[in-house]
Formats: C-alpha cells, sequence, structure tokens
C-alpha cells in the first residue's frame, strides 16, 4: 500500500509539474491583470489547457495516493514537483539545464529519499473530529488571506511571486487533506456518502482558489520565486495537517539528525535549482 502511495504521489507531481510548466508558458504570454479576468484571458490558450489537464492528472493520482499512504508521507513527495518542473520547462521554453542543476535535481531526490526513509511516516485514519478541523480550516485561510495582502502591499516581483505561491502552498496543503477524508468516505462508505460530506465540497473550493493563487502567483514573478515557496510550503504544511488532523506520526529520536540531512540536502537543491534558472542556456547555443 505505501509502494503505491509513494509511486502514485510521483506520478502526480510529474503531472502537477508539467501542468505548471505549461500554464507558466501561457501565464506569460498575457498582458498584465489578475482575478477572474486572467482565467478568462489563459482559457483561451491551448496551452494553459494542456496544463489544466496535468494539474486534473495530478490531483486524480493525488488521490489515489492518499486513499494508499498518510498525508505526510504522500504530500512531501511534491517536493519532486521542483526539479519535475525546471526538467519539463527547461526544453519548453527552448533552454538547457547547466550541470550544476542536474547535481540540484539529484539532491533533491536524495534528500527527500533520506528525509522520507528516516521520518518513516504512519497513520492510516481518514477521518477527524470538528474539534481538529475548524482550527485548521481558521489558520490555513488566515495564512493565505495574509499572503494576499501581503502580495497587494510590497510591488516587488519576487515578493508577489513568493507571498501568492505561499497561498497556493497552503490552499494545496488543506486541499490535500479534505481530499484525503472525502475519498476515504467514499472507499468506506461508497458514493452517496462522498457526496453527502462537508469535505468534498470543501476540497472543491479550496482547489479552485489555490488554482487561481498560482495563476496569480506564475504571473506576478518569475518560477524561481514562485515554484520553491509552492512546493516547498505544500510538503512542510502537509506534512503538519497530517500530525494535526489526522494524528499521524513521524519517527522522532535520533532519527531527527538523518532527517535535518535531508532537509538540509533538500534545501541547498532547491536553492541551487533556483539560482540555476537565470543561466539557462538557449538549445541552439
Amino acid at each position: 500500500m505505501l509502494a503505491l502511495a509513494v509511486l502514485f504521489a510521483v506520478l502526480g507531481a510529474a503531472s502537477n509539474a508539467a501542468g505548471t510548466a505549461f500554464q507558466r508558458k501561457a501565464a506569460s504570454e498575457v498582458a498584465s491583470g489578475g482575478g477572474w479576468r486572467l482565467l478568462r484571458e489563459l482559457a483561451r490558450k491551448p496551452v494553459w489547457l494542456l496544463g489544466i489537464a496535468g494539474v486534473v492528472g495530478a490531483a486524480l493520482f493525488q488521490a489515489l495516493a492518499l486513499v494508499n499512504g498518510p498525508l505526510a508521507l504522500v504530500q512531501p513527495v511534491f517536493v519532486l514537483e521542483l526539479p519535475f518542473a525546471l526538467l519539463i520547462g527547461v526544453p519548453l521554453l527552448h533552454r538547457r539545464l547547466p550541470r550544476e542543476g542536474w547535481w540540484a535535481v539529484a539532491a533533491v531526490v536524495v534528500g527527500l529519499v533520506v528525509v522520507l526513509g528516516a521520518a518513516a511516516p504512519a497513520g492510516a485514519r481518514t477521518d477527524a473530529p470538528m474539534t481538529r478541523w475548524i482550527p485548521v480550516l481558521v489558520g490555513c485561510l488566515g495564512v493565505m488571506a495574509a499572503a494576499v495582502a501581503a502580495s497587494r502591499v510590497y510591488r516587488s516581483p519576487l515578493f508577489r511571486a513568493a507571498a501568492l505561491g505561499t497561498a497556493a502552498a497552503v490552499g494545496n496543503a488543506l486541499t490535500a487533506a479534505l481530499l484525503k477524508s472525502a475519498t476515504g468516505t467514499l472507499a468506506d462508505d461508497g458514493f452517496t456518502a462522498f457526496l453527502a460530506t462537508w469535505q468534498t465540497y470543501g476540497f472543491a473550493v479550496t482547489g479552485v482558489a489555490a488554482v487561481l493563487l498560482l495563476e496569480n502567483a506564475l504571473q506576478a514573478g518569475p518560477l524561481a520565486a514562485s515554484q520553491p515557496a509552492l512546493t516547498i510550503g505544500d510538503a512542510s504544511v502537509s506534512l503538519l495537517l497530517g500530525v494535526v488532523v489526522f494524528g499521524e506520526s513521524v519517527r522522532g529520536g535520533w532519527w531527527v539528525v538523518p532527517e535535518l540531512a535531508g532537509v538540509a540536502l533538500i534545501a541547498w537543491g532547491v536553492r541551487e535549482l533556483t539560482r540555476a534558472v537565470p543561466h539557462l542556456r538557449d538549445l541552439t547555443g
């Protein structure tokens, strides 16, 4: 079951990365603007529709992963979305990744394996009482609102992209938690119960909000600012939600040492990948 969860999560990360790359290409071709007007403009572009197809595929893989494994295991695997996004997006924009970028990709992959191997996330619950959901909903929605407000105050493209990427990351993590609960209901009690539970409509609403935030983050500034915030933020918040909402566990004690080493390796890889982006070379060069 855990192997299936990891497999589907990796496929989801790759699909989401492809979707992000295509959406980034479409967003770069649209005049400045935001909100629903931006979505209307993007919807006219076939490349954006390909991006949405990637996001839909990622959601399906994510649901399958969450049915087979804990949230604290599945969502951190989406850290792979960053190297996938660059590996897919670079040729899409007719560029090539320098040698340092390949080392950074390897660092992210190895770091993730070390973190998950040491932490060994575990837990099989898909339900939680409202006493857990209410503070989580208030906290996540509050952070999202604060990040959006900050993006309107500070006009730096880097800051705005990072702030909106962070808001999208929290939205994605909350969507994943609600999706896990809803798909658990579907697996245990059937389709009628799935339609009757509030989490089903909750993940639909938060999912749309996260997509809207992502579109604005992609247009606000460079991928090097929005993608790390989105990827790392999603993994971190999801790990926290897995523990807080579903009572999942991670190993402590001396296991913290390799866990921190893995996190450091991931952080180095992400930093190097973002540094590599401005130095991408033309494929014809």
